[in-house]
């Protein structure tokens, strides 16, 4: 693959020689729960050689229904951040939301993340720069690859060069989503690392009327072939019982299945 700019995250560098794994629940649902999972993950992870940065959130504010669980907030979200990030010694990667957010989420945060539904919020996206942190921004179901490059910009014009750019999915049509992997060598010519969202890939977004379903069935296909065509990183949302998680519970991977996936995706990337 063509070089990219390294972004080092405590130990964890991404786009160097190794693929780096991304990885969490999708919501804060207790403290206990998150050191749980990450904890296995990190074992997992461990075991395979494979760099780990824990994913979470502590507000997903862009649910489905006005009654979705969104996860306990800013300030108690942080707090149970910190803790876990202390115990297990492991970066953390959360999305923010607001502009306001950045600033107090970086005191805690190693990666901030800006959702896909938000990448072009130039607002965001320069507090979340500014706050010289690295910013991971999902591209957008409704643009192309070569539109991320505008966002690359307002990042940039902040003087942080510490991108990343991740595929998530395209819309198709109403409760769907298709990947174009050529986006990810297209978003990778930038010069930035890339990464592959294998989770929300597969969504069907209020498919489920009140919620969103997924096809997690295809998590482990797609994690492959994205690994194939050169990615620096993968993100998959995890849970111990998905089907009984607050919410994407269809597209998360089952924490039971995270090893043999990674072996897999680590066995044909480059």
């Amino acid at each position: 693959m063509d070089k990219v700019r390294k972004i080092k995250v405590g130990e964890v560098v991404i786009g160097g020689p190794k693929l780096v794994f991304v990885g969490g629940p999708c919501v804060i649902e207790s403290e206990e729960h998150l050191l749980m999972v990450a904890g296995q993950a990190a074992e997992i992870c461990s075991r395979l050689d494979v760099p780990y940065i824990i994913k979470t959130s502590f507000d997903k504010a862009n649910r489905t229904s006005i009654n979705s669980y969104r996860g306990p907030g800013l300030e108690r979200g942080l707090e149970i951040i910190q803790r876990v990030k202390e115990r297990l010694g492991v970066p953390v990667l959360c999305d923010i939301h607001l502009p306001e957010q950045a600033e107090k989420a970086a005191e805690v945060i190693d990666i901030l993340q800006i959702p896909a539904f938000l990448c072009r919020q130039t607002d965001l996206l320069l507090a979340a720069a500014r706050t010289g942190r690295p910013v991971n921004v999902k591209k957008g179901q409704f643009l192309a690859p070569e539109d991320m490059l505008q966002v690359v910009e307002k990042i940039r014009s902040t003087g942080n060069e510490n991108i990343i750019l991740t595929e998530r999915g395209t819309m198709f049509g109403y409760h769907n989503l298709v990947v174009d992997m050529r986006s990810l060598v297209v978003m990778r010519s930038f010069g930035y690392p890339v990464m592959f969202d294998a989770t929300h890939s597969l969504q069907l977004p209020a498919s489920c009327g009140t919620h969103t379903g997924g096809q997690r069935e295809f998590i482990a296909p797609l994690a492959r072939a994205a690994a194939a065509v050169g990615i620096d990183a993968l993100f998959m949302e995890i849970h111990d019982r998905p089907e009984n998680a607050p919410c994407d519970g269809a597209n998360m991977l089952n924490l039971a299945d995270l090893a043999k996936v990674l072996e897999k995706v680590k066995s044909v990337a480059f």
